[in-house]
């Protein structure tokens, strides 16, 4: 959408509001309130003409369609981060929007019109919500809310962040914009609309914090005073809350620097304490860092490798030779990998965040785990094993569904494995054998695809600049080895079909209901993925052995 002629587009005020005095500009303000008040300073004996500046931006599709169900006497407006999605060129995935009053009657009007989904979400505060389903699938969220305050301006300078404090009208395309958030958006900053924004919602420290990261903005200075003095305030929130900004920070952008952030602001002792024990944590070669500074180097290298093997990722026009090579080896799975993410757990949560949380508490009980041995080398023994109970209570501690929270203890309580295979490679060139690969995705399932890209990330994260061409292509051909199994051969060696049940077992071998049954089924399947066994006939005859042996002892 185009407002305004081409003149006007290149004018310095375009989306301000302007006071013109015989047609010269002689103030400017984000309201017409602003213009008016800056005019009457300077030229306070004069009337002036206020009026908007067009801007031109591209509008959602789904904004006429709104408009023509709207009745022509209605004031509402597009508030908040689906406006800054706009002026920042962005498409806004959805759209909220203020108004004076029967925000909940006229979304379940517009929710009849569209043939949407409607839902009541706030009673007190006047809040409905309209679904609407997309063609591909999706879902678009619209939010109508009455004024948080007596006016439009109230409800704006009462928003987290100057830059999601502009409201966009939708009758006559204007824009209000009380705090300059516009400026911000030019200067790419991140400012509070007020010094209690903080204290008033402690979760925004974590919205300012993600949102830098995903439009590569900076928080001004004050703005991060207000933050570290509000930290305390962070367990006050809701853990459902808090929980979706760290799961939406762990799926965007810069998620290591995001988390340091955090750290630095002092969120964590008030919200994932375990963490801050990782700090310092000495470990020995090959590690290059500290527990908490490895976790967050494997975060980084967990987001590089993602993205190296994201569909349409060109390998040959990286710089890093590490890039290169894991496009060249696994690149063939890039369309699998793809798939396997867009199948999440939890329709609210990302499957690619669940991994990261995994990335971020792999080693958090590395410190309960310490010790040092007679040569002064440090160990960790078990820490997996508890790692993954931290990690999975924490998970509980956020309430997530009981398959992300038995995914995430799949990944910790494993994640030592794929170095296993690597290390017998780089020291016996014994590269896993079929029983081996069978075992690991016998034990982790779906999550062996996780492992194959929390292990990489690992050892980028162990090494860094330490690593060598000839470790990184051992990694490398391990997890083509795991990968071109489970996508290319599953029913070879990672689900064999099932040649017997438990009732014909004991039919044909005359054995009684237990223990046995089930353990001579699964060396059935084991010997299956080795090879060794191919016929039912096969199988029966090795599972009499096995019960000849039992009974010989």
């Amino acid at each position: 959408m185009t407002n305004g002629n081409n003149k006007e587009q290149t004018s310095p005020y375009a989306g301000r509001w302007v006071a013109l005095v015989r047609g010269r500009v002689v103030a400017q303000g984000g309201t017409p309130e602003q213009a008016l008040r800056a005019s009457q300073f300077s030229r306070n004996k004069e009337k002036p003409e206020i009026k908007f500046m067009p801007v031109s931006f591209a509008l959602p599709p789904l904004l006429d369609r709104i408009k023509d169900i709207l009745p022509p006497e209605q004031e509402i407006y597009l508030v908040g981060g689906a406006v800054r999605d706009i002026l920042t060129s962005r498409f806004p995935p959805d759209l909220d929007f203020a108004l004076p009053s029967n925000g909940i009657s006229l979304a379940r009007k517009i929710a009849r019109a569209l043939n949407a989904d409607f839902v009541a979400l706030d009673d007190e505060r006047d809040t409905g919500r309209v679904v609407v389903a997309n063609e591909d699938g999706s879902r678009t969220f619209l939010d109508l809310a009455a004024y948080r305050g007596a006016t439009l301006e109230e409800d704006l300078r009462a928003r987290d962040f100057t830059i999601n404090a502009i409201a966009y009208n939708l009758h006559d395309g204007t824009l209000i914009d009380p705090t300059d958030g516009a400026k911000d958006i030019r200067a790419k900053i991140i400012r509070a609309c007020s010094p209690t924004s903080f204290t008033d919602d402690p979760v925004r420290i974590l919205r300012a914090v993600r949102q830098a990261a995903a439009f590569e903005f900076s928080i001004d200075r004050e703005t991060r005073e207000w933050m570290k003095q509000a930290a305390s305030g962070v367990g006050s929130v809701s853990v459902e809350r808090l929980r979706d900004e760290i799961f939406k920070i762990l799926n965007g952008r810069k998620s290591s620097a995001s988390i340091r952030a955090l750290e630095m602001l002092g969120v964590f002792p008030h919200l994932m304490p375990e963490l801050l024990r990782m700090k310092g944590v000495e470990q020995s070669a090959p590690h290059v860092y500290d527990v908490w500074m490895h976790t967050l180097a494997a975060l980084d290298a967990l987001d590089q490798i993602i993205s190296g093997l994201r569909v349409g990722y060109d390998a040959e026009k990286t710089n890093d030779m590490f890039t290169g090579l894991l496009g060249l080896r696994l690149g063939r799975f890039r369309e699998q990998i793809a798939k396997h993410f867009a199948e999440p757990l939890n329709v609210d949560r990302p499957h690619r965040a669940l991994l990261f949380f995994a990335a971020l508490y792999h080693d958090v009980c590395k410190p309960d785990t310490k010790t040092v041995d007679d040569a002064g080398r440090i160990r960790f023994f078990d820490h997996d094993i508890k790692g993954a109970e931290a990690a999975a209570a924490r998970a509980r501690s956020f309430n997530l569904s009981n398959d992300e929270v038995e995914r995430l203890h799949t990944i910790i309580r494993h994640h030592m494995r794929i170095h296993n295979f690597t290390s017998r490679v780089e020291a016996e060139g014994q590269t896993p054998s079929r029983k081996a690969i069978y075992r690991f995705f016998r034990d982790s399932g779906a999550a062996g695809i996780d492992l194959v890209l929390l292990a990489l990330a690992d050892i980028r994260g162990t090494r860094a600049n330490e690593l060598t061409i000839e470790t990184w292509t051992v990694y490398l051909d391990v997890a083509r080895i795991l990968l071109e199994n489970y996508w290319e051969r599953p029913e070879e060696v990672v689900s064999p079909p099932r040649l017997l049940d438990g009732r014909e077992l004991m039919r044909e071998l005359d054995l009684q209901p237990g223990r046995l049954v089930g353990q001579l089924l699964e060396a059935i399947r084991e010997n299956q993925a080795a090879g060794k066994i191919e016929t039912r006939e096969q199988a029966l005859a090795f599972a009499r052995e096995e019960v000849a042996k039992v009974a010989g002892e």
